[in-house]
């Protein structure tokens, strides 16, 4: 399926390369020495809210969210544009509630903050396993995609070339994780978030000139193209206007989205709890920006290109940004140029984002598994663990390799929502109870991130994501049973109810030791003032 002109495809592949190239080489030369576990985990906290910002903005703008906003935008008019500011004020949430705390109370990984309140090895466990049930599925959807990415901008259909762009990229996000740790990824995010606002804003700028910069012939050629009419600038055509479902996925990204454990490890990044307001500003900044560059080209697609011809290439819409970007690049050098800049822009969101979550992955595997949750006595050594981190990178990124290519052939957009639904339903309200409720115990900790991610498993196998739809993972059989696209207003209440009861109900043989040591540390977490004692 040729869709850009040779000389695009040229280019682009040839972007490609030099893109890969360099930014490995980058990481290389930003990694940390062998034994510096604070350079792996933390890159010394050196960037500056500028830099940290744009830092956080990269891991929180994944391909799973650039192509598929730009889709669903594209497809359903307000309520995409719905989403995407759902996307932005998850951020905004993240900035003033937890930001800080977050900061404070944390070291390395999610297991740092947490047990800060509630020690042991069980929460250090259970940390690892929500983490990993939480990033895992999203890394096989961006992975499993970016075989179909490719095949669509350079033109090839087999299947041999997928599974080889699968792995090929696959290797190249493992190195990122593996050899630059935070900084090196660090590094990555800030390129590719500066290189995906200047190709957002260059196609922006090309589809408004197309309509002449007026906005309202922008949305009128939109909704004559979505093939809806006028009620592609009204809700419902997203979830054939079921409102409870709308209240369950914009509950779902709201919660969910900014509390997924690679976003909140770029908190423990920042030098202090200023920096990370003003980086939280930088980032909330650009991704509102970014957001609205994509309702943009969303609009635009959905004018341009189409309906029909968006949903050709994909049932979820995920090609219309590069679509539309054919449409308005024109021919010749100065269009190949258009296209090569926005490929990548996307190639570069793929490998950065994906390397980001190899990464929170292998941390917690490394520092709360290893070092501390199977290890009781004998510490293990700075070189020891941070050898483990990267071979838990290694182990991580080929088991979703390993998995993307198995689930290369299917419709794998559930996994996306499944791990959005953790984040709500088990991560945020263990870090809110973590954070302000005196009373939680280790208990009712495990009883959030159990519960939680448990009853998420279990609704989400009953959603017509799985079953029973065009656009499901088993489109041909039908066993659902859960009446909502994702399982937000069931399974958030649900974790918060978990460790209401776990706390009240459970019997802590320690509870009041729990409470004691984290009144000695609540004015520092939540205000950054020096625990009793310390000065």
């Amino acid at each position: 399926m040729n869709v850009f002109d040779e000389s695009a495809q040229t280019m682009s592949l040839t972007a490609f390369i030099a893109v890969a190239s360099v930014t490995l080489l980058l990481c290389v030369m930003t990694g940390p020495d062998r034994d510096d576990l604070d350079a792996f985990y933390t890159g010394y906290r050196s960037l500056s809210p500028l830099r940290g910002g744009l830092a956080i903005a990269g891991d929180y703008l994944s391909a799973a969210t650039v192509l598929g906003t730009t889709g669903v935008i594209a497809l359903t008019g307000h309520d995409g544009l719905v989403l995407a500011l759902s996307t932005a004020l998850s951020l905004v949430l993240l900035m003033f509630l937890l930001a800080e705390p977050l900061r404070n109370a944390g070291r390395f990984t999610m297991g740092d903050m947490l047990t800060r309140r509630a020690p042991g090895r069980a929460a250090r466990i259970a940390s690892c396993a929500v983490t990993l049930a939480a990033l895992l599925p999203l890394m096989v959807v961006q992975l499993a995609g970016s075989g179909n990415l490719l095949a669509f901008i350079l033109g090839f259909d087999s299947s041999g070339f997928r599974t080889g762009s699968i792995v090929a990229l696959g290797i190249v996000m493992i190195g990122y994780a593996a050899i630059g740790g935070m900084k090196g990824t660090a590094l990555i995010q800030i390129i590719k978030t500066v290189v995906l606002l200047g190709a957002g804003l260059l196609v922006s700028v090309l589809v408004l000139h197309r309509f002449d910069w007026d906005t309202g012939a922008l949305l009128h050629a939109a909704a004559t193209g979505s093939g809806a009419g006028t009620g592609y600038l009204h809700s419902g055509l997203q979830f054939g206007g079921n409102d409870l479902d709308m209240i369950s996925s914009e509950l779902t990204v709201v919660l969910g989205a900014a509390c997924l454990p690679h976003i909140t490890m770029r908190m423990t990044g920042v030098r202090d709890a200023q920096a990370v307001r003003r980086s939280l500003s930088w980032a909330v900044g650009v991704v509102v920006g970014l957001c609205l560059l994509l309702a943009v080209i969303g609009f635009g697609a959905a004018a341009l290109v189409g309906h029909d011809r968006i949903t050709a290439a994909g049932a979820q819409g995920n090609s219309a940004v590069l679509q539309v970007t054919g449409a308005v690049a024109g021919g010749g050098g100065t269009g190949a140029l258009v296209v090569t800049t926005m490929t990548t822009a996307i190639f570069l969101t793929l490998l950065a984002s994906v390397a980001g979550m190899i990464l929170a992955c292998a941390n917690s595997l490394a520092h709360d598994l290893f070092a501390h949750g199977l290890r009781t006595r004998n510490p293990m050594g700075n070189r020891t663990e941070m050898a483990t981190a990267q071979g838990a990178a290694i182990g991580v990124g080929a088991l979703a390799v390993t998995l993307a290519v198995l689930a290369r052939h299917w419709n794998v957009q559930a996994l996306v929502t499944l791990s959005f639904c953790i984040g709500a339903s088990a991560i945020a309200p263990a870090l809110v109870y973590s954070m302000f409720w005196r009373r939680y115990t280790r208990t009712g900790l495990l009883c959030t991130l159990i519960g939680g991610t448990a009853c998420v498993l279990v609704l989400i196998t009953g959603t017509d994501l799985v079953s029973g739809s065009p656009g499901s993972v088993f489109p041909h059989r039908d066993f659902n049973w859960f009446p909502l696209t994702t399982t937000g207003l069931v399974s958030v209440p649900f974790g918060f109810l978990a460790g209401w009861l776990g706390t009240v109900l459970g019997r802590d043989t320690d509870t009041t030791a729990q409470r004691r040591q984290y009144e000695a540390v609540e004015p520092w977490i939540l205000a950054g003032a020096p625990p009793a004692g310390r000065h």
